[in-house]
C-alpha cells in the first residue's frame, strides 16, 4: 500500500525548530513506521512506531536509552504551541477545551497540562507539558479488502459501520473508502456517486480553511469541525449525498441523525470504538443502531499482525462472517 506522511509540509512547519530539525535527522524507516511523536516537558523525545518505540538523541539518531535521549523543553513545547496556533491560542479555546488540536494534514495533537475550570466544568487548558502528534497517513488502497463488501451488485452502498479499537486504521480506512466511492471502482464496474463527509474532528479530509488537503476524489462534499449529528441533516438537505461518511458515533443526536439518513434513501458509513461486535452492542445509543439493524455490514479491524488489519467483515441481516483475513480476497486482479 502506499502511505504518506508530507513532513516538510504538514509537521515540520509546526514543530520548535530545534525539534524539526532532530526529526529530519532520524532514519528513513523511523519516520516511515511513525504513528506518534510524543513531547513531554523534561522527558524524553518519542517517536512512537509500528515496531515499537524510539527514542531520539540530538544528531536524529535513535538513543539506546532514555537518558540518552534529547529532552524536550518548556520552551519547544511553548514554540510548537505558537506555531500550531500562530500565536492565537484564543481562537482554539473550544479545541483546548476537548484537549486537541487539528493541524495540516489531519494530523491530531493531543496536548495535556493545566485544566481551567468554571463552574466545574473545564473551560481550556493552560501551561501545555504533553503532546502527542498523532500522525494521519494516507493509505490509498486501504480500503481495497473491504470495498468489494460494501458495494452491491446493484451500484447501491450498503450501510456500514467500521468497529475498531483505538490506533488500528479506521480513519485511514474511511479516508480511503470515501475515495474510492467518490472516484468510483473500474473493476467492480462502480462509476463512483456523490459523497457527503461530516468531520467533526479535521481528521479525515484535513481541511485548511475549509478546503480538503487529503485526495478524497472528485464527487465529495466536506463539512469540517461541525458537529456529526447537524451535519448529517445539514449535508442530507444542502447537498443532496448519496453517501454520508461519518467518524466516530456515540451520541444520541447521532442515532437520530443516521434514522434520518435511511429514511431519505442515503447509505452510510461510520465508525465507532470497539473491539468486536460483543463490545459495541451492550452500549446506548449505537447499541440501538445494532439491534435495530440499521447497518447492512460491520467491519471489524484489530493491530494484528499489522495495524489496520481487516479481521472479519459481517453481514448484519443473518451475523454471517462474510471475510475473515485467513481467506482473504482479490480486487482489480
Amino acid at each position: 500500500m502506499k502511505s504518506h506522511i508530507n513532513w516538510e509540509k504538514t509537521v515540520y512547519p509546526v514543530l520548535a525548530p530545534k525539534l524539526a530539525g532532530i526529526l529530519k535527522e532520524a532514519l528513513p524507516q523511523v519516520l516511515d513506521q511513525a504513528m506518534e511523536i510524543r513531547l513531554r516537558t523534561g522527558r524524553p523525545l518519542l517517536v512512537v512506531t509500528s515496531s515499537g518505540d524510539v527514542f531520539l538523541s540530538a544528531n536524529g539518531k535513535a538513543a539506546a536509552f532514555p537518558q540518552a535521549a534529547y529532552i524536550c523543553s518548556h520552551e519547544d513545547l511553548a514554540q510548537t504551541m505558537q506555531l500550531i496556533s500562530k500565536n492565537s491560542l484564543y481562537a482554539f479555546e473550544e479545541e483546548l477545551r476537548m484537549g486537541f488540536l487539528t493541524v495540516a494534514g489531519g494530523h491530531r495533537v493531543g496536548l495535556a497540562g493545566q485544566a481551567v475550570l468554571a463552574g466545574g466544568k473545564i473551560v481550556t487548558l493552560k501551561n501545555i507539558s504533553s503532546m502527542n502528534f498523532r500522525l494521519a497517513r494516507e493509505v490509498y488502497s486501504a480500503a481495497n479488502t473491504v470495498i468489494p463488501y460494501v458495494i452491491a451488485q446493484n451500484g447501491n452502498i450498503y450501510n456500514t459501520l467500521i468497529v475498531s479499537p483505538p490506533r488500528c486504521g479506521k480513519t485511514t480506512l474511511l479516508r480511503d473508502l470515501a475515495r474510492q466511492i467518490s472516484n468510483g471502482v473500474p473493476c467492480l464496474s462502480f462509476g463512483g456517486v456523490q459523497v457527503g463527509l461530516v468531520d467533526e474532528r479535521s481528521e479525515i479530509a484535513a481541511c485548511l480553511d475549509g478546503v480538503p488537503t487529503a485526495d478524497l476524489g472528485p464527487r465529495i462534499d466536506v463539512l469540517d469541525s461541525c458537529p456529526k449529528a447537524d451535519g448529517l441533516l445539514m449535508l442530507i438537505r444542502s447537498m443532496a449525498p448519496q453517501v454520508l461518511v461519518t467518524d466516530e458515533l456515540g451520541r444520541q443526536a447521532d442515532v437520530s441523525a443516521l434514522n434520518e439518513a435511511l429514511h431519505a434513501g442515503v447509505s452510510v458509513i461510520a465508525s465507532v470504538h470497539g473491539r468486536d461486535m460483543n463490545d459495541i452492542i451492550a452500549r446506548p445509543y449505537v447499541g440501538e443502531l445494532i439491534r435495530e439493524k440499521f447497518f447492512d455490514r460491520y467491519i471489524i479491524l484489530g493491530g494484528k499482525p499489522q495495524v489496520g488489519t481487516v479481521t472479519q467483515i459481517i453481514a448484519a441481516q443473518n451475523n454471517e462472517v462474510i471475510y475473515n483475513r485467513e481467506v482473504g480476497v482479490a480486487i482489480c486482479g
